[in-house]
Formats: structure tokens, C-alpha cells, sequence
């Protein structure tokens, strides 16, 4: 049984590559995050895999993959990215002990992979993380923000209830959001914003993003920041302070650093409004019955904002790495932060060996 094993599960996607280890008796030992600009080549992907692998040092178990990747426009379409990063992959891992998650297929051998299984592979990764919270929970909502988007899924009798698989179906039902913590534009949060007391545009210009937003508001943890600014300066509350200042045609002054922390705290509200729209948009009334405790489930980076909603709307909040079991050890990054790692790796542990 996998159960008895160790298992690494690894989150592939377009800008981060991510892994966690499970060992044996089911315990978190591990958690890695590296960035991984996939568009610019597999080079990118084989670089970053070689670096955990060296980090983890992992033998003597198996692995489980999952891949948001394939959508990068380095491929020509999904069915060519699913194929090129499980061939990649699997060049990089021992053999015979890969499999990739197919979403309701389950965890599938790589080298049994047949390309009727790719749509059930692209982009699956938030199905891992919201079965896994439904086993656990049973009932609830599962948010995980992360650099680049959010995912908003609704968990009932310890399944994930979906509207949408693919991307596109998931965007049109707002299971998918495509806002993070990160790497979203300012632009593409807000068109307009107070500033002293007056409303005022914002220019459709690539000169901050969220990254700088929550460095200002002092919630953006370094090691959650992997990915370049939009200026390619200096990661500071002051660097950040001066590029926000560009989007609204000012310049940056030491003295008016509340300025544009207010300023921050501003398009923060704004980003935090759109999510908390979409997640009360699945909490339909004849869906979920408020009467009983509904409880919210954090994940990604930028999880503070889910539970600030949670908090908002009085409901229960749990964060996802208390769903899991961890070992008495310090990590760097948390179950939490890497969700759909943790969540695949579990899950390869709950399957027989075929």
C-alpha cells in the first residue's frame, strides 16, 4: 500500500514550481517552492526540479504531479503542454514511480498516461486541494489566493461540488478568479482609487503589482515573494511605495509614505471585495443552509484575505495546515502555502499500488 511510503507531490505551474513531502506514518516533513518562468523554456521547469530534488534529497518513495503549466504560451496548446511536462518530468524522476493526477481519474501511472486523459490533467490542481479539504471537513468553502489566482470551491458531504472543470468553464461560473497576491497588475485590480479624499484613475500601465500593494500594507511574506517587480528595482516598502505612486502620475516623497499606504489599504479593499463577491456567489442560499456551522478553508499565499472575509461574513475559518499533520520541525513555507503539493501527495498515500 502507497500508505506505507513516502510520497512527494509536486505543483507544476506557470510561474512557481512547488513540492511537499509526506512521509510514512502521514506527516508534512517538507515543503519547497521555487520560481519557474515555464514560459521561457522547459529548461526552466528541469532547473527548478533538479534544485528541490537536491534540497529534499528524497529517495526510497514515490511521486505525485500535478500542473497548471501547460496553459503558458510556450506551448501551442494544453494537450502539447500536459504532454511536454509529463515527459519532462519523468525524465527527472526515477522511473516507475510517477504518477500525474488526472482529477477524478485519480493519480495515473506517467508512463500509462494516453492523451484521451490530458483534459483531465490540465489544470486540475484545485481539485486535489478542495478533495482533500472535503475528506477532512466535510462541508465548507475552499479559498486558496495565491500569486496569480483564486480558487473558490464548494465542499458538501465530503465532495467537491463544481460547477466547472476546465479553466474556462471555471472562470464562467467564478470558481476561478483570476486574482493573486502577487503577480496581478494593480491595473488589473482597479480602474480607479481614493486618494486624498478624491477618486481618481488609474493608469492602464505595467508599473505595480499586488507583490507591492500588500509589501505597503506589511502583509507580504519575503518568502512567498519569488517573482520580479514590475521595474525590476528593489524589493522595499519604499520601492514599492514609489512604483504605486506611478499609478496615478506622482511622485514619490519619503514624508508621504501614509499617503500611499492608505492608498494600498485602498486597492487592497477593492481586491478583497471582488473575491468576497465570488465566494458569496456560491454560497447560494438553497445550496447551503446557514443556520449550521459552514466553515471556510484557507489556502495559498495570500489566505489572510479569506479569513478576513470569513470573519466578515461570521463564518468558522480553518486554515489548510491544520488539516494536515505536520512533523515537530520549522519549515520555511507551510502545508498551506503549497496546498495542492501537500494535497496530491496525500492522495497518491490513499491509493494501492496498481
Amino acid at each position: 500500500m502507497l500508505q506505507q511510503i513516502n510520497s512527494m507531490g509536486w505543483d507544476i505551474g506557470g510561474a512557481h514550481l512547488k513540492a511537499a513531502i509526506v512521509d510514512n506514518t502521514g506527516k508534512v516533513v517538507a515543503v519547497y517552492q521555487q520560481p519557474c518562468q515555464l514560459w521561457k523554456g522547459l529548461e526552466q521547469l528541469q532547473a527548478a526540479v533538479k534544485i528541490i530534488l537536491q534540497q529534499a534529497a528524497f529517495s526510497q518513495g514515490v511521486h505525485a504531479v500535478t500542473m497548471t503549466g501547460e496553459l503558458v504560451d510556450l506551448f501551442a496548446d494544453r494537450h502539447e503542454g500536459v504532454q511536454q511536462i509529463t515527459a519532462t518530468i519523468q525524465a527527472l524522476l526515477p522511473k516507475d514511480t510517477c504518477f500525474i493526477y488526472a482529477g477524478e481519474w485519480g493519480l495515473i501511472p506517467a508512463a500509462q498516461l494516453q492523451p484521451h486523459a490530458y483534459d483531465a490533467v490540465a489544470s486540475a490542481n484545485w481539485l486535489a486541494s478542495a478533495s482533500f479539504a472535503a475528506q477532512k471537513l466535510g462541508n465548507g468553502l475552499f479559498v486558496d489566493i495565491g500569486s496569480t489566482t483564486t480558487d473558490i470551491l464548494l465542499l458538501q458531504d465530503g465532495k467537491v461540488k463544481a460547477q466547472g472543470y476546465t479553466d474556462y468553464q471555471r472562470l464562467v461560473s467564478q470558481e476561478l478568479v483570476y486574482t493573486g497576491i502577487v503577480r496581478t497588475a494593480v491595473m488589473a485590480v482597479a480602474q480607479t482609487a481614493v486618494d486624498q479624499g478624491q477618486c481618481i484613475g488609474i493608469m492602464a500601465e505595467y508599473f505595480a503589482t499586488m507583490a507591492d500593494v500588500y509589501r505597503v500594507t506589511a502583509e507580504l511574506n519575503e518568502n512567498h515573494d519569488q517573482t520580479e517587480t514590475a521595474d525590476g528595482a528593489e524589493k522595499s516598502l519604499v520601492a514599492s511605495a514609489r512604483r504605486l505612486s506611478r499609478m496615478i502620475g506622482s511622485d514619490f516623497t519619503l514624508t508621504e509614505l501614509p499617503r500611499w499606504q492608505e492608498f494600498a489599504i485602498n486597492i487592497r479593499t477593492q481586491q478583497l471585495q471582488k473575491i468576497k463577491h465570488a465566494c458569496e456567489q456560491r454560497l447560494n442560499p438553497q445550496e447551503v443552509n446557514k443556520t449550521q456551522t459552514f466553515p471556510w478553508v484557507g489556502a495559498g499565499i495570500g489566505r489572510f484575505l479569506v479569513k478576513d472575509i470569513a470573519q466578515q461574513l461570521n463564518m468558522a475559518y480553518f486554515d489548510f495546515s491544520d488539516l494536515c499533520s505536520q512533523a515537530d520541525i520549522v519549515l520555511d513555507l507551510t502545508p498551506a502555502d503549497c496546498a495542492p503539493a501537500v494535497a496530491v501527495a496525500y492522495l497518491l498515500k490513499q491509493q494501492s499500488l496498481r
